[in-house]
């Protein structure tokens, strides 16, 4: 049994070796060894700025607000994976006007900024304008047929000719449940189907209903892309856009409508690499402070609980070196609130040590044996451990679930630590402890507090 023990100690201090490495390459220098940087948020690395106007000309101001929260959940989706990328996406309002500040950490170039948002389509659906006014747009029409620029602007209301017969509707990309390719039964050519959510099913279906026998033109950014005559009420919130796609623009129409419609369309105005706002200096000195804190830690541990002390600190570094490894292998973008949530996590795991320790020397000073102590010790410390791990947990997944950029990136770090503390805690402070059972070390009173 005490064999088992040893080799399985042997194999997480190996198992911590390699994740050191990993960590900091030059540990080893192993030239074969991977060397994976850790990625830095804005804050310490610097990044891209862009900045997005959204046209809400056409929606009545009641609903901007609503439409802009919107806009901005479907941009941090985009750039944003499971709130590890560490994207600043904010909301500015300036009177009537509403702007999309974009922070992407790491992104120098401004150009691959914007294609790594990528082109998100603005879809709507269109009707007729009333009559009187169409055949008014088409007499302009062609009035102004084969006259010179200068000849159309002597026209009285020359403008009209150039408006659109169409006017926008309530059913927008706001409401697409999801989009995929499909053929026409017809004519066998790739067309996208569209599938509504309930609402959308609703505003269509009263579309089709006072439109039969007339157009109904869908627009992706602005351009009239078909205009399919409604035969019928339609329910269910189906449709279709046809035109002369190939298979690949389809599937990558497809593809950027499910990635997220724009409730409204948005225009860059105004994009810029920015320098880091900590630099590099404040992350040294970050560090500094984090290294002193854990060996400030760990002496405490020695000091008080001898060397179970040093086991919790041999147990703590191999946990911060795989926590390191995780953040490194996901890749988690690590800012100055991301390391924070690390930090507090490995206050979580000091304190499960602490809970276990002095439960042991509960028992110890009862002449129990080191075997039993152990036993007993993580026994009845683990409910206290569970509680308090669960109760961080369950903040931490509010933080996550509800939180943006920053928030999310500190409650990752703070869950992915705490989970990986538990294991370290409870399982490889057990097994090196289990390898001082049966030697000459579990006589020494001293050594064990």
């Amino acid at each position: 049994m005490r064999k088992k023990t040893l080799i399985l100690s042997f194999f997480i201090l190996f198992l911590g070796i390699v994740a050191g490495n990993l960590d900091y390459p030059q540990f080893l220098n192993l030239r074969w060894f991977p060397n994976i940087p850790f990625k830095l948020g804005l804050d310490l690395q610097g990044g891209t700025h862009l900045i997005y106007e959204a046209d809400l000309s056409k929606i009545e101001k009641k609903h901007h607000a609503s439409l802009m929260e919107g806009v901005r959940d479907v941009i941090e989706r985009r750039v944003n994976l499971f709130g590890v990328r560490e994207p600043v996406v904010q909301i500015q309002q300036k009177g009537d006007q509403y702007r999309l500040i974009v922070e992407l950490p790491g992104v120098k170039d401004p150009a691959q900024a914007i294609k790594e948002i990528g082109k998100t389509p603005y879809l709507e659906f269109r009707e007729l304008k009333p009559e009187q006014e169409v055949e008014k747009i088409k007499k302009k029409r062609e009035e102004i047929k084969g006259k010179t620029q200068q000849e159309i602007k002597k026209i009285k209301d020359w403008e009209l000719a150039f408006e659109d017969i169409f006017k926008p509707t309530p059913l927008t990309g706001k409401y697409l449940k999801k989009a995929e390719v499909g053929f026409d039964k017809t004519t066998y050519k790739p067309v996208v189907l569209l599938q509504f959510d309930k609402e959308g099913s609703k505003i269509f279906e009263q579309l089709t209903e006072r439109n039969i026998g007339k157009p109904l033109a869908i627009y992706i950014d602005g351009v009239l892309i078909s205009s399919p005559i409604v035969q019928e009420k339609i329910s269910g919130g189906k449709a279709q856009i046809t035109g002369n796609f190939t298979i690949n623009q389809a599937k990558e129409l497809a593809r950027n409508l499910n990635a997220g419609a724009l409730p409204v369309p948005i225009k860059l105005i105004s994009q810029q690499s920015v320098g880091p706002i900590l630099g590099e200096i404040s992350l040294k000195e970050s560090l500094i402070a984090g290294i002193i804190g854990f060996l400030g830690v760990i002496l405490f541990l020695i000091v008080f609980y001898r060397l179970p002390g040093i086991i919790a600190g041999i147990a703590l570094a191999n946990y911060v070196a795989f926590a390191l490894s995780l953040f490194k292998l996901i890749p988690v973008t690590l800012t100055l609130a991301g390391i924070g949530g690390f930090i507090l996590s490995i206050g979580m795991a000091v304190d499960a040590n602490v809970l276990i320790f002095s439960r042991m020397k509960e028992e110890l000073k009862k002449g129990k044996n080191l075997s039993f102590a152990i036993e007993e010790g993580f026994r009845r410390a683990w409910p206290s451990i569970r509680d308090g791990n669960l109760t961080t947990l369950i903040v931490g997944l509010v933080l996550f679930s509800f939180g943006t950029s920053f928030v999310k990136g500190f409650a990752f770090t703070l869950i992915l630590g705490i989970l990986l503390s538990m294991v370290c805690a409870i399982f490889v402070t057990k097994t090196f402890l289990k390898c001082f059972i049966g030697t000459k070390l579990e006589n020494i009173k001293f050594l064990w507090g």
